[in-house]
């Protein structure tokens, strides 16, 4: 693979295993997503997540991660990423729950969370996941070939704060390929005094806006893994792996249900 900066280019056939390794992410998403209700375990998740990558024949990506002990990261309303799942934690009416997950193919890694309303839910927490995944699609509308890193990071921190919520510092996207996290980082704020890195073809970024509705700041459980906001107000969390390209951005996990999900 040819760098730019530090950042791995990818060729068509390089992409291709991407595309496929993130199609096969975006549909185990689409079945966790047919299995929230109230009532759920956490636990269920993942063992529909194991399932699933058994039935596709790829590795769980983050299962073994610096120790991550599962293949799902299930966050549950103030929790913003590396939830564990749980069988003791149940679902309740009103929640909402995002799930990161990952996967290797061929030695190439897809990377795609969404957060999913738990039956009825209050209008704030509707309106974080919307205003959420909204800015996720801002930011990939951003990433195109002329413009910088930062473009993207701004169109996702102009569109949450205008809606009054908060962009998480803490955790950022990321490039991804051969590695789940290589090159560049991809934060959802613009840092002040850093120079954007151009946007070239063949790059593969993995944006993920993580959005509160209080503050930005976060804090890690005992478990060493689970962040969580410090004033225990509601995240939400969404990410798709996307292709540069000369035509524009290729989101590479989005799925017809996904698609449809992002249109309505």
């Amino acid at each position: 693979m040819k760098k730019f900066r530090g950042v791995f280019i990818k060729n068509d056939n390089e992409i291709g295993l991407l595309r496929e390794a993130n199609r096969i992410v975006a549909a185990i998403l689409d079945v966790l997503g047919e299995h929230v209700r109230p009532g759920v375990s956490t636990m269920h998740f993942e063992e529909l997540a194991q399932a699933e990558c058994r039935k596709h024949g790829v590795r769980p990506a983050f299962q073994g991660y610096h120790g991550f002990p599962f293949a799902l990261c299930c966050s549950v309303n103030e929790e913003v990423v590396h939830g564990f799942p749980s069988a003791q934690r149940i679902l309740q009416e009103g929640d909402i729950v995002s799930f990161d997950m990952g996967v290797v193919y061929d030695g190439f890694y897809g990377d795609s969370a969404r957060t999913y309303p738990v039956g009825a839910v209050s209008d704030e927490a509707a309106h974080l996941i919307r205003v959420t995944r909204e800015s996720l699609f801002e930011g990939i509308a951003a990433a195109r070939v002329g413009n910088s890193l930062y473009d993207i990071s701004a169109a996702v921190q102009r569109h949450v704060e205008a809606a009054g919520f908060g962009v998480v510092r803490r955790f950022v996207g990321h490039g991804i390929g051969r590695s789940l996290h290589e090159k560049p980082e991809i934060p959802n704020f613009v840092p002040r005094g850093m120079p954007g890195v151009p946007l070239k073809p063949g790059m593969v970024l993995a944006i993920e806006p993580m959005v509160t509705v209080g503050t930005y700041e976060v804090e890690i459980l005992a478990d060493n893994w689970t962040a969580v906001t410090r004033d225990r107000k509601l995240s939400a969390h969404f990410e798709h792996s996307v292709a540069i390209t000369p035509d524009g951005p290729i989101i590479l996990s989005l799925s017809q249900a996904e698609a449809a999900r992002h249109v309505g």
